[in-house]
């Protein structure tokens, strides 16, 4: 298999040791932000009032999932992935993608009322070079119904549910534990479902942790590197956190992902009725946090999509709807969204979604640049006939942008930024701009004051559209150690400034 046959090369190799977005220079810092870290390149989402916080007429947009398409459908019937609940992850490694999805059989399956198809599942692994087209290799690992030629992988745990998010280590010196899993299962001797890990070299082949467990029910949906620690964030105990039964982001960390926090941090609330007095009869009809959020590691931020669970008021779960929000954070505990409520995903007529259901998502942990483009999968929650893992796409980070609403000198500041070795260049990806629209950017000390050779007369102005335009000043091409800590001063002109569509900011190399 590819991911195998990766680490075989890499060991062989002698590679130097490369991080989840396979850099490995240090060259800025944002020091404004929760536990700033040095990094070879921090992004600046335009949609991100973290990463500018000082605005004059602009207004921050998102944009809702383009081109929706079944990329993974389900298996025939009578295959053991004849319902496909994602609930997984996907991961590039080198040039090949990695999808692990629950795949559900049986009659269980068909009969639930709300489709989850929690019983009779199985975990499978299915690769692409492209993230749309995909393949189901024949692993020859486990059988099924008198044969092994199927992709189900070696997870030797009965009784898993569908719930887990894989995370991919390159760092561990161990190499049969560069592939972490967090998932959700029964424990002998104990009753319920538990907090669980295990680990691989290959992908295929895991190995649950003697711990196990290693924490509390738990339905999982993101996982991080984050910092130093590993994070897992999702779904706990309805009244984990508050006395009202409801879904919360909620987040535990470890450090060397054996031993977990003790309790969880609650990361985001949606809920109305956050403090009761409410019973246990009134369950599923609030405005809730599904599963918590699928995660994204920028480097300095992560973007999480997260389940808007919209209850019906009779709290039936058969008529809930469901799309999917984004939230983002910069600490890997306390999320916030740059739009609250922002359908990201719209759950309404997805592609091969079953008709005669209400519309419900689920988000995975999966979201990836691939070429000009940004991919992000997921599936349909309800029904048993849905067909199957949901790619959705969008420009490259383009997924929102700081764009103006008036034409009265509009402006915009970031957090301070701080170049620690050599020269850091400055990259923007931008839109709308021509004739008769660009972007000036100065660059201001951490008290506002320009500086000279890269403000006014000196400012670096922007004319055409790119993912990635160079932002140089005409004495400099990129920021110095020298200069301390600066802040880029976004200015919006020309005839129509208001065409303008600032996307992103990247200081420093991919």
């Amino acid at each position: 298999m590819p991911l195998c046959h990766w680490e075989e090369q890499r060991e062989r190799e002698g590679a130097a040791v490369r991080h989840d977005r396979g850099r490995t220079l240090t060259r800025v810092l944002l020091p404004s932000l929760p536990s700033p870290e040095p990094q070879a390149e921090a992004v600046l989402f335009g949609f991100d009032d973290r990463a500018f916080p000082f605005q004059r007429y602009v207004q921050a947009h998102l944009f809702p999932a383009r081109n929706p398409q079944v990329v993974l459908p389900r298996g025939p019937a009578g295959a053991h992935d004849e319902v496909v609940r994602f609930y997984g992850t996907v991961l590039r490694i080198r040039d090949t993608f990695h999808l692990w999805y629950f795949g559900s059989y049986g009659t269980e399956s068909g009969t639930i009322g709300y489709g989850h198809g929690i019983h009779d599942c199985v975990l499978c692994l299915a690769t692409s070079r492209d993230g749309i087209h995909w393949e189901k290799p024949d692993l020859g690992l486990v059988e099924f119904r008198g044969s092994k030629r199927n992709n189900i992988i070696d997870l030797p745990h009965p009784g898993f549910r569908p719930a887990c998010a894989v995370l991919h280590d390159p760092d561990d010196p161990d190499p049969h534990r560069r592939l972490k899993m967090a998932y959700e299962a029964p424990v002998e001797d104990r009753s319920g479902k538990w907090f669980c890990v295990a680990f691989s070299a290959d992908g295929l082949r895991w190995t649950p942790s003697p711990k196990n467990p290693v924490g509390p029910f738990f339905e999982m949906a993101g996982i991080a590197r984050w910092r130093g620690l590993y994070y897992v964030n999702g779904q706990a105990s309805l009244t984990n956190h508050r006395p009202v039964a409801a879904r919360r982001l909620c987040t535990f960390v470890s450090a060397d992902f054996e031993h977990w926090s003790p309790c969880s941090a609650m990361g985001l609330e949606r809920t109305g009725d956050r403090f009761g007095p409410s019973m246990a009869a009134d369950m599923h009809q609030y405005e809730e946090v599904h599963l918590g959020a699928a995660l994204w590691n920028r480097g300095n931020v992560l973007l999480g999509v997260y389940g808007q669970w919209h209850g019906h008021p009779s709290g039936d779960r058969r008529l809930l709807t469901m799309d999917l929000g984004l939230a983002l954070s910069h600490d890997a505990l306390h999320f916030y969204e740059p739009i609250p409520n922002f359908r990201f995903i719209p759950a309404r007529e997805q592609p091969g979604s079953p008709a005669g259901s209400y519309p419900a998502l689920m988000q995975g942990q999966g979201f990836a640049n691939a070429g000009d483009r940004t991919l992000y999968w997921y599936a349909c929650w309800l029904g048993p006939n849905a067909a199957g893992v949901l790619a959705a796409s969008w420009e490259r980070d383009r997924l929102g942008m700081l764009k103006p609403f008036r034409a009265d000198a509009p402006q915009a500041i970031t957090c301070p930024i701080q170049a620690l070795d050599g020269g850091v260049p400055v990259y923007a990806n931008v839109s709308g701009l021509g004739e008769h629209t660009r972007l000036r950017v100065d660059l201001l000390d951490e008290g506002f004051r320009p500086i000279p050779g890269y403000s006014v007369a000196d400012s670096a102005r922007l004319t055409a559209d790119g993912f990635r335009v160079p932002v140089r000043w005409p004495g400099a091409e990129s920021l110095r150690p020298e200069l301390g800590r600066v802040r880029l001063d976004v200015h919006f002109e020309g005839v129509r400034p208001e065409d303008a569509r600032l996307h992103a900011l990247y200081i420093g190399e991919e």
